[in-house]
């Protein structure tokens, strides 16, 4: 029996209220799902890949089929060692679809049976990102409506001083 796993790929750096609710959704839509937590060359991120990871698996802890794990391989490699034949990514705007569609492509064309699935944010976090909630962070703003309990306590720390 083949068994049906996403993969939720990201920096989440950090994890927000919006990937959240996004986990949350494909918790109900498959029966396991992968948070996979990018390690990029690309980007210098605010939390080591270790502190992602721990702050995830603490936001997404009551979620019995969500697994967070972190990679640094190319993604279909590490979707095909999971078992794993589709990717869920979130489009809050136009530009992301943008990107998202070449994404979408260039990974159909080195794994023909991967498939891309997207889903909108809720409506009362689209608008959320975590480049923003770490620049209002930085600037000493209230970012707890944005993030997990854990995160905003994670983010006072790391701008403290």
């Amino acid at each position: 029996m083949r068994t049906h796993a996403v993969i939720y790929p990201g920096t989440f750096d950090p994890i927000t209220n919006g990937h959240v609710d996004l986990a949350e959704r494909a918790a109900r839509l498959f029966d396991r799902v992968v948070v996979a937590i990018a390690h990029s060359e690309k980007k210098t991120p605010l939390f080591t890949l270790s502190e992602r990871v721990a702050l995830c698996r603490s936001a997404l802890g009551h979620l019995d089929n969500v697994e967070v794990t972190g990679f640094s391989n190319l993604l279909i490699d590490f979707a095909r060692g999971q078992d794993a034949h589709c990717v869920l990514r979130g489009l809050r705007a136009v530009a992301d679809f943008e990107y998202e569609f070449q994404l979408a492509n260039m990974n159909r064309a080195m794994y023909p049976e991967f498939e891309s699935i997207f889903l909108t944010p809720s409506e009362h976090l689209a608008y959320i990102s975590s480049s923003l909630v770490r620049e209002i962070a930085a600037l000493g703003g209230d970012i707890r409506p944005f993030v997990p309990p854990q995160v905003a306590a994670a983010l006072r720390e790391r701008f403290a001083g």
